[in-house]
């Protein structure tokens, strides 16, 4: 967003906490082509462009380089890690991935997107980012991990979680087969809300 508010600007800065190796850049008065080719020309592998509505982030798109895909997020939920009692320091590890609930071809699409945003991370890393997805809502989660007791066991009785922040819902509503600066890109996927169906079908 172009001028963004202080709280867009926090998520913002949040989510380099999240995503290892990204850069915070205020979009300012450029266009998404201006954009899309700087990311380019500095070898990035992605954009993630942030919207907002009223000072709540509300919206998430992620566009790979050089040729795509795009996907498009609705952001519901939003809570940034000083809304949440007890912060904590937050390791600079690259994290490991849980995947859970995704069933179809489109969710296995999904979730190759949302991977590919993060490096190998190491063994030993007690990162974690959670990806959830119930009834094609995708539940974000950021904890770390440490085992109780010196224990090394991996059972839940065995391990303590520490919840970081930021914390959010991510509905996917469009695919595109291109970068986000291509308007007239073809489309992969687009959600039916509206399509009368005597029972709820989902696509994740």
């Amino acid at each position: 967003s172009r001028d963004c508010s202080n709280r867009l600007q926090q998520f913002m800065q949040e989510l380099r906490l999240i995503f290892p190796n990204s850069y915070k850049l205020n979009r300012g008065n450029l266009v998404l082509k201006e954009l899309v080719e700087i990311a380019k020309e500095k070898e990035f592998t992605d954009i993630i462009l942030l919207h907002e509505n009223k000072g709540q982030p509300d919206g998430m798109t992620i566009s790979h380089l050089p040729f795509g895909p795009t996907i498009y997020f609705g952001l519901f939920n939003v809570v940034l890690r000083h809304d949440i009692k007890e912060l904590n320091t937050v390791s600079e590890a690259y994290p490991h991935l849980i995947f859970d609930g995704f069933k179809t071809n489109l969710g296995e699409r999904v979730t190759t997107i949302l991977k590919n945003l993060f490096p190998v991370p190491k063994l030993d890393s007690t990162k974690l980012m959670t990806f959830y997805n119930k009834e094609d809502v995708i539940h974000f989660r950021h904890h770390s991990f440490e085992k109780k007791n010196g224990s090394n066991e991996c059972r839940p009785q065995d391990v303590e979680l520490t919840e970081h922040g930021p914390r959010f819902d991510m509905l996917p509503y469009q695919i595109i087969l291109g970068t986000l600066d291509m308007q007239d890109a073809q489309k992969e996927w687009v959600i039916r809300p509206y399509i009368n169906t005597a029972k709820k079908n989902y696509y994740l």
